[in-house]
């Protein structure tokens, strides 16, 4: 881990994140206790289930444990989201200064508190769990959700359970997977140390390209400025991670469609109601969160990335596909990801 690194994990009080992020969180919609512990303990017994569909589907995982899911409400995902962030970068318990770490706490609280609300569930790799990760499904989401869509509860926390389960599978598989992310992350937040000139002129360049409108499909928005002042090696870094990012989703969202009705009966209503879910238009103040944060930009990594993995698995199998696993030089590249057959081409 660089010294960069550590001294980015140890700017924030992330327990003090964990503790105004679950402050700041909105209650989660009403419900009795038997409400609450039937989905707590439905959730436990689904993340379980999906455990053999996702290994048939994927052809990974073999005969390995079945570790627990984690069962959270908003206030504990946040918790569980800021110590991971700590892992991540490689933060302590104190952080360097405590003034300006309870300041960036605020914020990174704050930040987790409004994602806190649109969160279903989440593999976290970093967490310390069975596994070397850890299955967290925020059910108070996921009764607020079902309600919304009007789907059957069983089939939708089963359906929804498809989905992280897999993220499990794909890293307890594949171990690289969290250290290739981990060191792309690194990347990413660490100083570059360059001549703040440099990074003037990449902006100035950014402005220019953009009043001539001249910025290419992947530098708009906050995505776009994020580059201009990006070092190349930062650059290659969020290439690295928007890719993998892409591919997990996509390779998610294809198990939860690939196992079918005969383990979610009503599996193609849940799809739909879903992606019209994903699609509706949000208030303008919502917008320009999701946009700041990035939301809009995940969900366009679901659509993309299955449309990769579902062309694949059309042409080759699922067998063949999981090459893409073995390394990172078998991960698609950023042009492969729109054009799935470059990517058969250089790896098959």
């Amino acid at each position: 881990m660089s010294s960069t690194e550590l001294t980015v994990g140890k700017a924030v009080d992330w327990a003090f994140a964990g503790n105004v992020g679950a402050w700041l969180a909105r209650p989660g919609p009403a419900a009795t206790d038997y409400t609450r512990n039937q989905a707590i303990d439905e959730l436990a017994v689904a993340a379980r289930k999906a455990e053999a569909p996702v290994r048939e589907v994927t052809r990974m995982g073999g005969d390995a444990p079945v570790p627990e899911a984690r069962i959270v409400d908003r206030a504990g995902w946040i918790r569980a989201a800021s110590d991971s962030m700590r892992v991540m970068t490689g933060g302590t318990d104190q952080p360097s200064n405590p003034i300006t770490g309870r300041v960036t706490g605020a914020q990174t609280g704050a930040v987790l508190a409004f994602i806190s609300s649109g969160i279903l569930g989440q593999y976290d790799p970093f967490a310390e769990g069975d596994d070397g990760g850890l299955l967290l499904l925020v059910y108070p989401n996921v009764i607020a959700v079902e309600r919304q869509l009007r789907v059957s509860p069983s089939d939708f926390r089963l359906w929804v359970c498809l989905h992280e389960v897999t993220h499990r599978v794909q890293f307890s598989a594949n171990p690289w997977l969290a250290q290739h992310m981990s060191q792309a992350l690194g990347v990413l937040t660490s100083d570059a140390a360059e001549d703040v000139t440099q990074m003037v002129a990449r902006l100035a360049e950014f402005v220019k390209k953009r009043r001539a409108g001249d910025d290419g499909p992947n530098d708009a928005g906050i995505l776009g400025f994020m580059r201009a002042v990006q070092s190349e090696p930062q650059r290659a870094a969020l290439d690295q991670l928007l890719v993998l990012g892409t591919l997990l989703e996509g390779h998610a969202d294809h198990v939860m469609d690939a196992v079918g009705p005969a383990v979610v009966p009503s599996v193609q209503s849940i799809r739909n109601r879903f992606d019209q879910r994903r699609q509706r238009k949000q208030p303008p103040l919502q917008r320009l969160l999701r946009a700041l944060l990035g939301v809009d930009a995940k969900l366009s990594q679901y659509t993309r990335g299955k449309k990769f993995v579902d062309h694949v698995v059309d042409r080759v199998g699922m067998d063949r596909f999981n090459t893409v696993w073995t390394s990172p030089q078998t991960l698609p590249l950023p042009e492969e990801i729109e054009d799935p057959q470059q990517w058969i081409d250089r790896v098959l």
